[in-house]
């Protein structure tokens, strides 16, 4: 009775080992990309921390033509943010694209928060890549708006990705906080 017993011990800590083994190697074949885009550098501080806690590559989404002080001035109707803002189907170019997008498949996208919503270039990102299989994490920096329809926005534009709702962050969150909250996909 002794020798099956340790016979079944033994078999047991050897499955265990093995599916250990099989999460870390799942984890070593998800390959992870923080993209973003940031008007004043806010965004950017965040996704560098971000990209720095888990490892992951990390890709700035910039305007082809950059935004200057005037084209961000939301007071003004007439600024190139607001009227892209105010046209749903405005897509502002991209200067570059992401290699290999097909290596990655967890990819976390950061934005500032613009008229309670993703600003259209990140719209432009979503539609430049096939995005099926993937896992699409937004997370956005504000000063207090939330993240508004973002994901669901995101969702549209990428309808077979798993796209979700994200987090807003302030713009000093800490590196600690961004790893516990990132932890969810990784595993």
């Amino acid at each position: 009775m002794r020798k099956i017993l340790a016979v079944v011990s033994m078999i047991l800590m050897v499955l265990m080992s093995l599916n250990v083994k099989a999460e870390e190697n799942n984890m070593a074949d998800k390959k992870v990309l923080v993209a973003y885009f940031s008007a004043t550098g806010t965004t950017a501080k965040v996704a560098e921390k971000l990209a720095m806690v888990t490892g992951a590559s990390l890709f700035e989404i910039k305007p082809q033509y950059p935004y200057s002080a005037a084209d961000l001035d939301w007071m003004n109707k007439q600024s190139r943010s607001s009227i892209e803002m105010s046209d749903r189907r405005a897509r502002p170019e991209i200067a570059a694209k992401v290699e290999d997008m097909s290596q990655y498949s967890i990819i976390f996208v950061g934005f500032p928060i613009w008229w309670y919503r993703e600003p259209s270039i990140i719209d432009t990102f979503m539609e430049a890549y096939d995005f099926s299989g993937k896992t699409i994490v937004p997370f956005a920096t504000s000063g207090g708006s939330g993240m508004g329809d973002s994901g669901k926005n995101m969702q549209e534009l990428a309808p077979n990705a798993k796209v979700f709702d994200g987090q807003r962050f302030a713009s000093n969150v800490s590196a600690s906080e961004l790893k516990t909250w990132a932890a969810e996909w990784l595993k």
